[in-house]
């Protein structure tokens, strides 16, 4: 019978590593709301609410 190994090497425990491949989207990403974009109108009402905002 062998004598256990005085040391545990890092490649003993963890797998070899495999090279990442590219994956599509789930589909719980591809649900995701769209960001809204303002119409020119509700840009102009909204900063005119914030004096703040004003370039």
């Amino acid at each position: 019978m062998k004598p256990p190994p005085s040391k545990t090497r890092l490649s003993d425990l963890k797998p070899a590593t495999k090279t990442a491949v590219f994956e599509p989207p789930t589909p719980r990403v591809s649900r995701q709301k769209r960001g809204k974009v303002l119409t020119p109108a509700e840009k102009a009402a909204f900063l005119a609410g914030r004096p703040d905002l004003k370039t």
